[in-house]
């Protein structure tokens, strides 16, 4: 929901030190970014400052397998920066802290909606479903109607081995 734009600048301050395995590699990133709130859903703009600290090693063998290794002397430092920088990316990202999000009713932005936005009926479409108690004890039992195709309803079972709908006997 959150991303670096492509072609984005960034903001770097590096400081590079000689040790005896490689290079030691200490960076502070100030990276634009663009995304989607997680709770309006409106697109917004922010920035990020990341610092992180990698070491690029002279061979392989003192990198390790995940490790970032001098290649003819110089050092990619983009997949340290995206590594470090997807690590702060916020995972729900919001507009603002103080974020409202939308009405749960009919899907306002509750920060556009008029003081006191409610609503008090939820109208005739879902009338019918305002006494259905799911989970409870005694929920769904005896009150089965047949499905239009006729294969579930008090007219049929269903056996567990084999899952396929057969009719019930006639006594």
């Amino acid at each position: 929901m959150v991303r670096v734009p492509a072609g984005a600048d960034l903001e770097l301050d590096v400081q590079l030190e000689g040790v005896t395995e490689g290079v030691l590699v200490t960076a502070t990133v100030t990276a634009p970014l663009t995304g989607e709130c997680a709770r309006c859903l409106e697109p917004f703009t922010s920035s990020a400052r990341i610092r992180f600290q990698e070491l690029y090693a002279l061979d392989e063998g003192v990198a390790g397998p995940d490790g970032y290794v001098l290649d003819a002397g110089l050092l990619n430092l983009e997949p340290a920066l995206r590594d470090a920088l997807v690590l702060e990316l916020p995972l729900s990202p919001l507009c603002a802290d103080d974020c409202q999000g939308l009405c749960a009713e009919c899907g306002v932005r509750l920060a556009d909606a008029p003081p006191g936005h409610g609503h008090t009926e939820r109208g005739p479409m879902w009338a019918a479903l305002k006494d259905v108690r799911v989970g409870e004890p005694g929920a769904g039992s005896g009150d089965d109607k047949a499905a239009p195709d006729g294969t579930a309803g008090p007219g049929t079972s269903m056996h567990r081995a084999d899952s396929v709908p057969e009719r019930a006997k006639e006594p």
